[in-house]
Formats: structure tokens, sequence, C-alpha cells
């Protein structure tokens, strides 16, 4: 909806205020439900009104109908849409929409297609992901995040091969039941896309197009809610296409029906759609209004009564926000913030190129087994000489000869953001002179040189800390003339930053070095 049209809208709303109605009355759900007098239980919840739920057959069928047909012209073309409907075995076909499904989950279309098209080159079969190491799996799908997912990806895998005799499961209960890390999304959408079996499914994309379908405002990320979509994508899924009409209502989510700004106009189903309805209504009064032909308020349909589909008493329609006040989720908690003291530790190697330590994380827990440069969690209050401290110590533990915590040089502080982190790497760097000898009984290391560095199991964090190392490093080979650096001053941070690096609010108050 156009902000003129949400104007209008709002406008009826206040309309509505001023004449003593509402646009959206405030029914909502009351806190804990009181047990009638005497003691008796409480009665059950009652079911939620039709107004939130598909019960005429006909309007179902011509969701269907119409859904499909645009998804018949409009589809996005993918490769695993492609292997899911060329591919003659029933087990390579399951095994690439699981690869898909299990990349696809938190991340976007655009960044998955080519991890896909090298995933699907280097393992096309689950006997080959078997056969492959947890290094080189991890290797692929570095910079893809969530990085256990393609750890629990071929754990299953070798499952299937070595449990299974190789035959993937053909139905969404056995699915979820004997492979680990196949929730009931992934269990639904392989066994729909793969095996035609007709079950729904719900992802973020469905919950937003289902909310906003029957005007579900309560909280989408209750499982009280999540088991009604459930409920209503399992009557609604068609039982001849079922794999076509759930990659529909998914790629209607997300290409039409989108967070924001969402494209009503071009919505196959909006007139199955009551949020699209209620605001068609709330226009249609603003206009009647204006020739002074309006009802006293618009005929707006409301939940009477306690109703668990239905905004709570709090949080009322919103006029000018159209289709999107729906759905509705619990505010999210903030990320927790950590800080990292992290070394670039470099030497020359046999060639003359520089090389780098990168030592290997626990097999479990934050980015398992991905390979970084020495890092130390730190305190969030330590002072900067404290940090250099701790991390000197720690690196003398790899290196086994004191380090001076005055050798090492700050580079700066590099920003990633996981998913429930906020995480701070504050960067140095040591250059070594002569070789070093690496304690075994610690955590697998190994020098490697630029390309061996960018073609390991690392993360994007750590790709960051060494993009911002390698722009300090040509800054000092070609001073700015008329310009001298006092040594030991800060390369980031103390100045300018450097184009493209992400800094903290710290780093811009640090006090300056010099003059």
């Amino acid at each position: 909806m156009g902000p003129a049209r949400g104007r209008a809208a709002a406008a009826a709303a206040g309309a509505l205020r001023s004449s003593g109605g509402s646009a959206a009355p405030p029914r909502g759900r009351s806190g804990k439900r009181a047990s009638p007098r005497g003691g008796a239980p409480a009665a059950a919840p009652a079911p939620p009104p039709a107004r939130h739920l598909f019960s005429d057959p006909a309007e179902a069928e011509a969701l269907r109908r119409n859904l499909l047909a645009w998804y018949d012209r409009c589809k996005r073309d993918l490769p695993w849409r492609t292997l899911a409907a060329t591919e003659p075995d029933a087990d390579r076909r399951g095994y690439a929409v699981w690869v898909s499904e299990i990349m696809l989950q938190q991340t976007q279309v655009a960044t998955v297609i080519d991890y896909y098209n090298r995933w699907m080159q280097k393992w096309p079969t689950l006997q080959a992901l078997a056969q492959a190491s947890l290094e080189e799996v991890n290797e692929l799908w570095a910079g893809l995040g969530y990085y256990s997912r393609g750890k629990r990806l071929q754990e299953a895998a070798r499952k299937v091969v070595c449990e299974l005799a190789g035959r993937m499961p053909r139905t969404a209960e056995d699915l979820q039941k004997l492979l680990p890390g196949v929730g009931r999304y992934t269990a639904g959408a392989i066994a729909s896309i793969s095996y035609g079996q007709a079950t729904g499914v719900v992802d973020g994309n469905v919950i937003r197009v289902l909310c906003r379908l029957r005007c579900i405002g309560a909280d989408s990320s209750s499982p009280a809610v999540i088991n009604r979509l459930w409920d209503m994508a399992n009557v609604l899924v068609d039982r001849s296409r079922p794999g076509d009409f759930n990659q529909a209502l998914m790629e209607l989510g997300a290409t039409v029906c989108v967070p924001k700004s969402p494209l009503c106009g071009e919505c196959p189903v909006k007139q199955q759609c009551q949020a699209w309805r209620r605001v068609e209504k709330e226009l249609a009064f603003a206009s009647r209004k204006l020739f002074g032909k309006a009802p006293p308020v618009p005929d707006v349909e409301d939940c009477v009564g306690d109703c668990p589909l239905c905004p709570p008493a709090t949080e009322p329609w919103d006029s000018s926000a159209g289709v999107t006040n729906f759905p509705r989720k619990a505010a999210k908690k903030p990320p927790r913030a950590m800080r990292t003291a992290t070394c670039v530790l470099e030497r020359r190697g046999r060639h003359g190129a520089p090389e780098y330590l990168i030592v290997q994380r626990p097999s479990s827990g934050l980015l398992a087994g991905l390979w970084e440069f020495p890092s130390l969690p730190l305190a969030q209050d330590l002072q900067e000489e404290k940090e250099k401290e701790e991390l000197a110590d720690h690196l003398q533990a790899w290196m086994g000869r004191p380090v001076a915590a005055k050798g090492l040089q700050f580079i700066g502080e590099v920003i990633h953001i996981f998913s429930h982190i906020h995480q701070t790497y504050v960067v140095y760097s040591l250059h070594l002179d002569g070789d070093v000898t690496l304690d075994p009984a610690l955590s697998p290391s190994r020098w490697v040189t630029e390309d061996e560095f960018r073609a390991s199991a690392v993360s994007t964090a750590m790709k960051k800390v060494l993009k911002a190392h390698e722009k300090q490093r040509r800054k000092e080979s070609s001073p700015v003339k008329g310009s001298k650096r006092k040594r030991g001053a800060k390369a980031q941070g103390a100045g300018r930053p450097s184009p493209g690096t992400q800094l903290s609010l710290r780093t811009f108050l640090r006090a300056p070095t010099g003059p």
C-alpha cells in the first residue's frame, strides 16, 4: 500500500475516532484465564472465528488455482528447482532438495546459488558427501554462515548411507524422525517437493503470507499461533501439486508479500486476503466520506470477545501500516556484546611471501572446527594495555617464548554481527623473525599463505580481520608526503578510519596519541 493510500486509510480511522467509533476495536487476549467459581477447571478455549480460517472450500480452491497459475508464470529459475523437476533418481532428487533447504535457512537465495552449484558439483550424491572430510565441508561452506548446518548435513548423509542403505526416507514423518538436523519444515519441503506427499510447510515467508491472508495478529512466533499456521498450511496444500504449491507460497512471500512495501497490486491471491480487504474497505470509506456519503463507520469485520489470533488490545490496527500490520512478533532480545583480541602473526615464507599462523577452533560451539588467527576472549571493561598483556601471554603459550606486549601493533577494531552476538575483534599484528616451534599439545595450527588462507575453512569475520591488516600494511608501505606517524601510533581509530572498515564507538572516542 503506497503512502497516499496509507494516509487515506489513516484519515478514515481518524474520522471513526472523532465519531466515537473505532477502526479496530481493541480486542485482545487477557492474561491468565480465571477459573469459574467453585474451583471448576476453566473451559477449553473456543476455536478461532471463521475469518481466521479457510472454512469455505470454494475460497480455498480459488486460492490454490490462482497461486499455482501465478507460480507457473512468474517463478524464478533456480538450480535446485531444476534438479527437483528433472532428476529421475528419487534419492538424488531428495538429496538435491535437502541440500538447498539447509543452505536456504537464514540465508538469501542470491547468496546460496553459487554455494549450491559448487556443492552439487563436488558432491552430487549422498555417497559422495558421506565420504568427504569435515574439513572439506567447512572449506566449501566458509562464508555461508551458521556453520553447524554443513556439519549436520554431512552427519545425516552418512547415516543414510551407513544405516539406511543409501535410501532417503520418503515421508515427512520419517525424514524428521530418522535424519539428524531435519526439522518439521525441512521434512515437509523434501517430502512434498521430491516425493509428492501432500503436506504443508511453514517458514518465515509462509508465516507472513498466511497471517496477512487471515488477519492473524497474535504473536506469530508463539507455539499456539505456529500450530494454527501448520494446520492451515496442511488444509490449503494442493493435493495434486503439493511441492509446487508449497514453493509457490514461499515464492509469494519472498517476491510479492514481502515484509515492507508489499506489492499488493501484483498479488495473485489478494481477493482471498483479509488484510487487503480491510485496507480496501477503509479506502472506500474515506472516499465516500469526501462526498458526504459515508456510513457512520466502515464495514470492517472484527472478532468479538477473547480471540486467540487477533492482535492484543495494546496493539490495535494501524491504518497507516495497511497489510504490514501482520504478522506481529515479540521483540527480539538484543545480541550480547563480546570482545575478542585477535593477532595476525606474520612471518616471511620460503619464497619471500608473507605467511600467517592460523589455529583451529574447538569441534563444538560457535564456528566449530573453523580456522582463525590466534584469538582470546576479553572482558568488556579491560583497559587497552591490559588487553595487550593478556594477548601477549596467550601468544606466548603458542610460540613457547616470551612475547612483549609493546611489540604488538594495534590495527583497529573489526565488528562482525552474528545472529545472537555483537562481536568486536580488537586486531593486532606481530611480525616474527626466524622460525617458530608451535606447541603440538595445543589446538591444531599451521602457517598459510594468503591464497591458502582464503581457501581454508575460515569465517567471514576472519577474512575481515585479514583485510584490515592488509590495508594497514599498504598504508605503511606508501606513506603520505609530508606526514610522519609515530611508532606505536594506532593505525585505525586515532585518525580517519580506513574506508570499508567497521569500527566501534570506542575506537572513535579513543584519545589521540599524537599532535
